[in-house]
């Protein structure tokens, strides 16, 4: 029995992980002034993040057509996968699983199991990895998926925003939960857990912000697994975020550093830090 893991763009998995662990990673579409890209693929970050700003018409995203999927579990079956585990970004902020579920119906080279790990960026890359290094050491589909819906439980992601425009401009949250954030320009604190993103707190100031922000990951306890997001961080910014994150990190624990994808960007906009973590006990 050979076990295999596909996932989506937005779970940020960076391109050496997933080569170590032979994790397919099936790219969202970004559409930007008329045209599609791949993400992850045919639109570098840099590029994306520098031009967001000046796009005439907010980018937007989409869901791979399924035939993609069926695309990569056949290419896995070829392979010599005989089960495919598909985790993908939350359904309740995306079509994706969607997409995967019918690319799994139209194939029948591998027997696929579908999981909504309730989460995006590396609140997914996370639980995906740990998917797959569990495939690596034996343990059997059905054990991995016992172990996926303990750690959703604890897995959340934690994020200060530069900006609420770009939520606002993407319909993907509720203009009511903003209020009056933009006119204050204030920072947002949001929390995504369990499929659902939050804004927790909204604070006027960077360093109220960072101070609050760092309050709301210790108050879960002990970390069980940690990776640090940001978009357009300088070499010097990423080195303080590591340095004021530090005390977060767990014993063994060499957190990835990931700048989110333009899949996830183009709804979040320029600047902003996260965290992504597993507590290690329940909450």
């Amino acid at each position: 029995m050979t076990i295999r893991i596909v996932t989506d763009s937005t779970s940020d998995v960076p391109a050496d992980t997933a080569a170590a662990f032979g994790i397919i990673i099936v790219p969202a579409y970004v559409h930007i002034e008329g045209n599609s890209y791949l993400d992850g693929v045919e639109l570098s970050r840099e590029d994306f993040y520098r031009n967001l700003p000046n796009y005439a018409v907010p980018p937007t995203t989409a869901a791979p057509a399924p035939g993609a999927f069926t695309e990569a579990y056949q290419q896995l079956a070829s392979e010599g996968a005989t089960q495919v585990l598909s985790v993908h970004v939350a359904t309740s902020l995306s079509g994706i699983y969607n997409a995967a579920r019918l690319g799994a119906e139209a194939t029948d080279a591998a027997e696929v199991t579908l999981f909504d790990s309730q989460q995006l960026t590396m609140g997914l890359g996370l639980l995906v990895i740990k998917a797959a290094q569990a495939a690596s050491a034996g343990h059997s589909v059905p054990e991995i998926v016992d172990m996926l819906e303990s750690l959703v439980k604890r897995t959340y992601v934690f994020g200060i925003l530069d900006t609420l425009e770009y939520l606002r401009r993407s319909g993907r949250v509720n203009w009511a939960q903003f209020g009056i954030g933009t006119l204050l320009r204030v920072k947002p604190l949001l929390e995504v857990h369990l499929g659902t993103v939050d804004m927790v707190e909204k604070i006027r100031t960077s360093k109220r912000a960072m101070n609050r922000f760092l309050e709301l990951v210790t108050e879960l306890g002990p970390l069980e697994d940690m990776a640090l997001l940001y978009i357009q961080s300088t070499e010097q910014e990423l080195k303080t975020f590591r340095r004021q994150t530090q005390f977060l990190v767990p014993e063994g624990c060499e957190p990835l550093a990931v700048e989110l994808t333009p899949a996830i960007g183009a709804h979040i906009g320029p600047g902003g830090l996260g965290i992504a973590c597993v507590a290690r006990n329940n909450q």
